[in-house]
């Protein structure tokens, strides 16, 4: 493993910005597609140090953000029910539902905890055996294995208290969503290295022949990030210049092989089995997300835990939806700074460490509607 100072060296990075330079001879436009890639693009101003017509956009990165109002919505009613302990990720439980989130509901008298881990809510459900104990279960590729894990741990232990709300996402089908969108103008991608590190590369190669695309998997460090878009810009200034095939390529080499992590996997297919979800700012997306299969059936806190929720149209000024499909920068929006801060978050890409408006609310500074770089 290389040291990470080693991926923040200035020396190299200015030599990945002047190699990007030479590279270049039309416009182009990549999307990288992890919040964490965002949070440092934004943080070390990678995108003010290309080449003019380079140009990064923020896709749907952040499993937080991309979770529909009507999951939100579900966890609150559930979380409210007599009985019933909801334990969550400490990044849900701000953003905004149709009515409300869940720190209210907290509030409120609901009981609403903060775990750092699935297992820590199958503990919960050990230690209070008369509780009904309900893991609001989100994330990408990166936390499906935790959550097959305590689901897994739960049968194990026999428990019949033990439950999750499955809200979990996978990358590929919304990157085929985004590609395939009418108003698309994406030329290339950088993939997020830890979603690979679980999943490996293999899903990405469809994506790349169909739209001929290329697909980098990048890390999160500056130097990951310029060196993914160096190889992304090359297969697009070949596929120009010679007509040459795309590609997916692997940046990340030092964590995430093409196989991904093959226990990981298996655990994971075990428990669940893909399904059809909502996206928020994307709409439904055919075998997105995961559900938990057949015979894991009864820890399925929707079956178990019956509320009724309604889908509810979000009207709202925010344009978190454009923002997620990497149609307009957070600085676009009339409602950045103003109405809109993370204080008082009006969309989830505002409340998510990992969000795209949070980025820049933190380190570009509270400038509405500010325009296009």
């Amino acid at each position: 493993m290389k040291y990470l100072s080693e991926f923040r060296d200035p020396g190299r990075v200015k030599r990945c910005v002047s190699e990007l330079r030479e590279l270049t001879t039309r416009p182009w436009k990549v999307m990288e597609i992890c919040g964490g890639q965002t949070h440092a693009i934004v943080r070390h101003g990678l995108d003010q140090l290309l080449p003019q017509g380079i140009e990064l956009v923020h896709g749907p990165g952040c499993p937080v953000c991309v979770t529909p109002t009507l999951e939100i919505d579900r966890a609150i009613a559930t979380a409210k029910l007599a009985g019933v302990v909801l334990c969550s990720f400490g990044d849900m439980l701000r953003v905004p539902g149709s009515k409300s989130d869940l720190l209210q509901a907290r509030a409120a008298g609901a009981d609403v905890r903060v775990v750092y881990s699935p297992l820590d809510a199958v503990s919960v459900a050990e230690a209070e055996p008369e509780r009904q104990v309900v893991f609001f279960s989100v994330g990408f590729e990166t936390t499906v294995p935790a959550s097959a894990a305590a689901v897994e741990r739960a049968r194990q232990l026999g428990l019949t208290n033990f439950s999750i709300l499955s809200s979990h996402v996978r990358v590929p089908p919304a990157m085929d969503a985004v590609l395939s969108a009418p108003d698309c103008a994406i030329d290339g991608f950088l993939a997020a290295g830890h979603v690979c590190s679980v999943m490996g590369t293999a899903e990405y190669e469809p994506l790349c022949e169909r739209y001929q695309v290329p697909i980098v998997v990048t890390g999160f460090e500056p130097l990951d990030i310029l060196q993914g878009l160096v190889a992304c810009v090359a297969q697009l200034e070949a596929r120009e210049a010679r007509g040459a095939s795309v590609r997916v390529e692997n940046q990340y080499t030092r964590v995430v092989r093409a196989e991904g992590n093959p226990h990981a996997r298996a655990l994971v297919a075990k428990v669940f089995r893909e399904a059809s979800r909502d996206w928020r700012g994307l709409g439904r997306i055919e075998h997105s997300g995961l559900e938990l299969g057949a015979e894991y059936a009864g820890f399925d806190a929707a079956r178990r835990l019956p509320v009724a929720c309604q889908v509810v149209e979000e009207a709202s000024p925010c344009i978190a939806g454009r923002v997620l499909r990497g149609l307009a920068k957070p600085t676009e929006c009339p409602c950045f700074g103003a109405e809109c801060t993370p204080e008082a978050p009006l969309g989830a890409p505002m409340v998510s460490s990992e969000g795209a408006c949070a980025a820049y609310f933190q380190y570009r500074g509270a400038t509405p509607h500010a325009g296009p770089r």
